[in-house]
């Protein structure tokens, strides 16, 4: 495994991050892995080196933090992972909790760093734009959560360029903490984010985390027809095809392939091409079988060629910028699960 510094801060971050969003309970989304299966996988990240565990507050409405936190706790020497977690999702029952005013911030911080049985989280993101409340208060009650300690530094996700300009700035220029790291939904399928959003963060100095890698899994199945070969997770997705298209996309073909020539998987290809992308720190990948994390950690030593990089990128076509999905009212069902 190789490690990276994240952004300018004093992380050293394995070179793959582990998304945890597919860990907790299936009451949550019907292709989540329980406890049981979450472990096995979980400890294949950590036989292979991966010290970087993103998880959120709302992925299995908490559930997801309480079995990270339980398996770090039991697996590492906390000084020896790093953990980051999002807010902004409604922690509880409560509606009200939906948001980033300081009210929600200072109340979901402390309900994380209690599901994740730890002092202080090394990342807290907000995990959307919050409209309804003053950026300047957002960053002010993020600031203070970090002066006490709580948090190490601070990241975002799914924000546009001039969300995360405005929030950095206003901190910068109130001398409050700024961000140290940002996740961009970034793929071979979905590239918008280099126009501004990943030089803006090349520029002050911002990680670049890409979530979605593999595009939902879609990269990872290049060459294979539809839908005959679609995980649990695709049959149930409503959200893929806006995203990326109903269609077979030219690039799919490119990838397999490349990967056929290099006798490599498409998910290996896919995430090569990542890693080698300007910027790009740690791609997030999501896991719900073990190879899927072999894959992910062996694309590292890959090297692409010039040549084979084009051959990837030669069909992209700008598409719309992707909305972060709301919450389904199916999911409210974790509720009345009993902790």
């Amino acid at each position: 495994m190789d490690y990276v510094q994240l952004g300018t801060t004093d992380l050293k971050v394995s070179r793959i991050g582990l998304g945890c969003m597919s860990f907790g309970s299936d009451a949550w989304r019907p292709w989540i892995l329980n406890p049981k299966e979450s472990r096995v996988l979980l400890d294949r990240a950590l036989d292979l080196g991966i010290n970087f565990f993103d998880t959120a507050n709302v992925y299995s409405h908490g559930r997801g933090e309480k079995l990270v936190g339980q398996f770090i706790k039991e697996s590492f020497r906390r000084d020896d992972v790093v953990i980051s977690t999002k807010i902004g999702y409604p922690g509880g029952k409560d509606p009200s909790l939906m948001g980033l005013s300081r009210n929600n911030i200072l109340s979901a911080i402390d309900h994380a760093l209690t599901r994740l049985q730890t002092d202080y989280v090394d990342i807290l993101q907000i995990h959307l734009w919050d409209p309804d409340t003053a950026i300047e208060e957002t960053m002010e009650a993020l600031h203070h959560i970090v002066e006490a300690g709580k948090v190490r530094y601070l990241g975002a996700t799914n924000l546009r360029a001039w969300q995360l300009g405005k929030a950095h700035f206003t901190a910068k220029l109130s001398h409050w903490t700024g961000f140290s790291s940002m996740q961009v939904h970034y793929n071979l399928l979905h590239r918008e984010d280099e126009r501004d959003l990943i030089p803006l963060c090349m520029d002050q100095g911002i990680a670049v985390l890409p979530w979605s890698p593999l595009a939902r899994g879609r990269l990872a199945r290049a060459g294979m027809p539809r839908p005959q070969h679609e995980s649990p997770r695709a049959v149930v997705d409503d959200v893929a095809d806006t995203l990326y298209g109903v269609g077979q996309d030219p690039i799919l073909a490119d990838l397999a392939s490349l990967a056929k020539r290099k006798q490599k998987s498409p998910a290996q290809l896919a995430i090569a091409w990542l890693l080698q992308a300007p910027g790009v720190t740690a791609p997030l990948i999501g896991a719900t079988k073990l190879h899927h994390i072999d894959e992910a950690v062996s694309a590292i030593d890959m090297v692409l060629t010039p040549e084979e990089v084009t051959a990837l990128e030669r069909c992209y076509t700008p598409r719309a910028l992707s909305e972060l999905p709301g919450i389904p009212d199916h999911q409210s069902n974790i509720w009345d699960l009993d902790d």
